[in-house]
This record gives structure tokens, sequence and C-alpha cells, in this order.
């Protein structure tokens, strides 16, 4: 897949991205802001475990945010089972050095249409930690709405906070 947009282009996981993912995944101030199965500090090893996730990987639910030719961060939705199952959950991430330049924005845009395009899903949902503010005026800028705060549902770094829920609903 590959989606070409002002501001980057979104497309399918590479081998060839091992390198630049741990380049930009590798800081603190990125893992922060995600769930723990993305770890700090962020290794070859851990680069590689996910390629060899996503690379081929059918159907193809994971894309690389590439600017200029480089993987500088990651977007993606998952399916939900049973009786979610029109329901996906996107999540994204971007290097430290591409914040502010409304990349995200841009990506979440794309990959929103995309999904709705090309998959039998009526609810796109995101979770996002009471201290991001950032990546929650991204999703308000994409067109995401605010639905609620999840009163201390996440423990993060020994700290129990709150998430707010944005989600965009197919008509």
């Amino acid at each position: 897949m590959k989606l070409q947009l002002a501001s980057c282009t979104v497309r399918s996981w590479e081998w060839r991205d091992r390198d630049a993912i741990v380049s930009q995944a590798n800081n603190r101030k990125v893992s922060i802001n995600l769930r723990d199965r993305f770890p700090y500090p962020y290794t070859v090893s851990d680069a590689r475990g996910w390629l060899e996730n996503v690379v081929g990987h059918k159907p193809e639910t994971n894309f690389a945010i590439d600017v200029a030719g480089e993987a500088v961060g990651g977007i993606g939705f998952s399916l939900q089972p049973d009786v979610a199952h029109r329901s996906a959950e996107i999540g994204y991430w971007l290097g430290e050095e591409f914040w502010g330049r409304g990349i995200a924005t841009e990506a979440l845009i794309a990959v929103t249409e995309y999904t709705f395009s090309n998959y039998n899903i009526c609810r796109l949902y995101a979770h996002v930690f009471e201290w991001n503010r950032a990546s929650a005026r991204v999703l308000e800028k994409a067109g995401y709405e605010f639905e609620g705060r999840l009163r201390k549902s996440v423990t993060k770094d020994g700290q129990t906070i709150d998430q707010f829920m944005y989600a965009m609903i197919r008509e």
C-alpha cells in the first residue's frame, strides 16, 4: 500500500526500515505516550521483531509514515473481534524531530479514509493518555470526536491515569 500525501507518504513497512525505526523510536518522549508493548529503549532486535510481524502480513493494517524516503513513524489499526467486528482501534507515532508539522494529522486522515474505503468498518477509535494533549489535537484536527474520559484506566510508568476516547463514525 502506498498513499502519497503533501507532507509524507504512508506506505507498507519494508525490511530496509529497521535502522530508521530504531533511530526514531528510541526516544523516551515517543515511548511515554504509547503502550508498554512499544519498548524503551528501542533496539535493533525490537525493530526486527516488529518487521517480522508486519512485513507481508495480510490483511495489511500497519504502515510506515515516510518522509523523504525514510520511515519516521508508524500508523495502523487493529480490527476488533466478535460483536465489535465493525470497529477498529487506530494508533500512530512519529519521531520527535517531525512533531508539529501536521504530518501525523495528514497521515491519520489518509489512513482513516483508506480504512473506511477498504474494510467493512463503521467505527474507528483511539485512546489518548491524559498528558498527551498534542495527540488529542491531532485526532480533533482529523475530524475525530471526543467521546469521553476513561478514568484511571491505564497505568504507565507507575502512574495510574485517565485516557481520552476519540472516535470517527462512518454513517
